[in-house]
């Protein structure tokens, strides 16, 4: 592929940059804007896509998982491939840029040399950039997850990202995170959009209608394009039913079938997905709705540098946090797609010039929190980060804190994926810690709960994330744990997939019969009570100043 070449080349010109010791500004001389957004054009049609960027406003760090299970039809398949063997499959050189974007491999080390990534302003100038060179051609897109999940889209209850994204003017948007904000308040930014919120797969409650607008038609290139949405079908059981208890979610297979169809016969010579399903779910929907001609894929957080080929539909995979985005050309005649080239941009915060514009808009926009974000709460002695199937360091010292703050024998935190990373020796802000834990159902609740139940649980979203059928997974990762350890076999059966729960401060069996005192955040049920996580964390770590988790053991997996 021409487009995995592109990207190759970039990441093999500046793959002998970092040896040990040298210094970032050497590192950054030779990586440039031009080169970042070098691309051959092609065809009548380019799709611009971005998702999951969590309300990230600025440019940020953040490590990509080094272990990513895959299960059933998709094992060893991509995404499931992380670390030097991403780098081995793509002939992406180590340490190079591109390596530093897709994967873990020397994160700490590449992260110094080659700095943050992300940030609404170079992608806006990255987006200015296709848009002067393509014209009329361009379509842009927003894969969701963009409303939530920072202090200051928290504190504005979405408005921030709301009014940043416009200046961006998507043509049509979808969303998942976006619907923990409560059915009156989306409704209402919806209304005010200036461009659709799709989702054909949400239906009112009480008399089956579709809440949202299905799909829409635009024209780029002379082509009439369909852009069908589909939101994050699980919301309400990933999330608080209460939150929307008036609209009904799902796959909705046949509806999109029936919306293809629609397309088609409405003139449509090119059909995009612009979908919040996770990319497993959109595999194995490739394969059984047809006529799709694109599927803009989100939520798992996947980035791939090249395109993935479904038949004739063709799957992209845009990152998280405003570290990428993708280009995708394509030469659209007779209501097909005849040929087509990608580019997966990395936005490098230090090689692409900050668009004024937004700039001057997201200063605005934090300058009343920015002195309280950026106060320092601790300092972390090894890598902090997330993203991973079973846990991450950051998770654990979240962890650490709830077991520590909430008095507590055995700590549950959600298995996000969201949140920054930060560097052995970095300070820790308020910001930080907001950015792991922003959320509008933030209290860390207390129980009591026997060994029996906390291993339906720790069952219950194992098969949630290892289900080999891709339509009952719900795309999250592992809940994590604090206080306890245990082995999980991966190709077992639902219901048997955990054993030797282990007491981690006694090394004794959790008893099934026996009640432990459990402290979690982010409980889905209504009226859940405690201080919110931030606060705990917060906390936590003022009390130890100096923090230190390191890779932990305390899960075993095998049959993966």
């Amino acid at each position: 592929m021409i487009s995995r070449r592109d990207f190759v080349q970039l990441a093999a010109a500046t793959a002998a940059l970092v040896p040990a010791g040298w210094s970032r500004a050497f590192a950054q001389q030779r990586l440039t804007q031009n080169e970042l957004l070098d691309f051959p054009s092609l065809g009548n049609v380019t799709l611009v896509h971005v998702a999951d960027i969590h309300g990230q406003l600025l440019p940020l760090l953040f490590r990509e998982p080094s272990i990513n299970i895959g299960v059933g039809e998709a094992k060893g398949l991509v995404p499931h491939v992380t670390g030097r063997a991403l780098l081995d499959l793509y002939k992406i050189p180590p340490g190079s840029t591109a390596a530093y974007a897709l994967t873990s491999e020397d994160f700490s080390a590449l992260a110094k040399s080659y700095g943050r990534i992300g940030g609404l302003d170079r992608i806006a100038t990255v987006l200015k950039s296709i848009r002067s060179e393509r014209g009329d051609r361009v379509a842009f897109l927003d894969g969701g997850d963009t409303w939530q999940n920072s202090y200051t889209s928290l504190q504005s209850k979405g408005q921030d990202m709301v009014d940043c994204m416009a200046l961006l003017k998507p043509d049509a948007m979808t969303g998942h995170w976006e619907f923990t904000l409560g059915t009156e308040r989306v409704k209402e930014l919806v209304g005010k959009l200036g461009f659709p919120f799709l989702a054909q797969n949400i239906r009112d409650t009480e008399w089956n209608e579709p809440a949202f607008k299905p799909m829409t038609m635009i024209e780029r290139g002379g082509v009439k394009i369909a852009v069908i949405g589909q939101a994050f079908p699980y919301t309400p059981i990933a999330n608080p039913r209460w939150m929307m208890p008036d609209w009904s979610f799902g796959i909705r297979e046949e509806d999109l079938a029936a919306s293809v169809e629609k397309a088609r016969r409405d003139g449509a010579g090119l059909v995009v997905l612009l979908s919040h399903n996770g990319f497993d779910v959109d595999r194995k929907l490739a394969t059984r709705v047809r006529g799709i001609d694109v599927i803009l894929t989100a939520h798992t957080h996947d980035a791939l540098p090249d395109v993935v080929k479904v038949g004739k539909t063709l799957l992209v995979a845009s990152g998280s946090h405003g570290k990428f985005v993708s280009r995708l050309d394509l030469d659209v005649r007779d209501g097909e797609v005849k040929a087509f080239r990608f580019k997966l941009i990395p936005v490098f915060a230090d090689a692409i010039a900050p668009d004024a514009e937004m700039a001057a808009k997201i200063k605005a926009v934090r300058a009343p929190h920015e002195a309280m974000l950026k106060e320092t709460v601790g300092r972390t002695d090894t890598l902090l980060y997330r993203r991973g199937n079973f846990n991450g360091t950051l998770d654990d010292l979240i962890c650490e804190a709830i077991v520590a703050e909430r008095d507590a024998e055995i700590a549950l935190s959600p298995g996000f994926r969201w949140g920054n990373s930060l560097l052995p020796g970095q300070e820790i802000t308020r910001e930080d810690i907001y950015n792991a834990t922003a959320i509008t159902y933030p209290a860390t609740y207390r129980v009591t709960m026997s060994g029996a139940r906390l291993k339906e649980v720790l069952e219950d979203v194992a098969d949630n994330l290892f289900n080999p059928d891709p339509y009952y997974q719900q795309g999250g990762d592992m809940v994590r744990v604090g206080g306890v350890s245990y082995t999980i076999d991966i190709a077992n059966p639902m219901g048997n997939r955990i054993s030797d729960l282990t007491l981690r401060a006694t090394g004794k069996p959790l008893e099934a019969g026996r009640d432990y005192t459990v402290a979690g955040w982010a409980s889905v049920a209504e009226g859940a009570e405690g201080p919110p996580i931030w606060d705990v964390v917060m906390n936590h770590i003022g009390k130890q100043g100096v923090v230190a988790p390191r890779e932990s053991s305390h899960v075993r997996v095998v049959g993966g």
